[in-house]
């Protein structure tokens, strides 16, 4: 029941009942990505789309089906040997938000010090 209620009423996770309704009236479905998400064309048309199979995050969408997606390739990688080049990474999905994000030196979110400041700042005060 939770997961009906949550299709229903938002649109980041998995579809939108407007989705799968578009999706079953004039979707094709071209393949599935090793995350689980599934890949649609419109029968007759342009417009391609992805149902993702958690939250709708556009980061996890592998560089093969990123290139399908966004029309700078015509074959989606189901329906030829898709392989990832020598120099591209292995896929991870944006770690914004989460223990793992980015935090560089000086942040206030990291566990080391800020460096005290030099003399060659001087702060600003207003009146100034």
């Amino acid at each position: 029941m939770k997961t009906l209620l949550l299709q229903f009423f938002t649109w980041w996770n998995s579809a939108t009942w407007g989705t799968r309704f578009f999706t079953w009236r004039k979707g094709e479905f071209v393949g599935q990505d090793e995350f689980g998400n599934s890949y649609y064309r419109e029968r007759g048309g342009k417009k391609r789309w992805v149902i993702y199979k958690d939250l709708a995050e556009a980061s996890m969408i592998p560089p093969g089906w990123h290139g399908w997606m966004h029309h700078r390739v015509d074959t989606p990688p189901s329906e030829e040997s898709y392989t990832a080049r020598e120099w591209q990474a292995p896929h991870q999905g944006n770690q914004t938000g989460t223990a793992a994000a980015y935090r560089p030196k000086g942040s206030i979110l990291t566990a080391s010090k800020r460096p005290k400041v030099t003399g060659d700042y001087e702060a600003w005060t207003p009146g100034n």
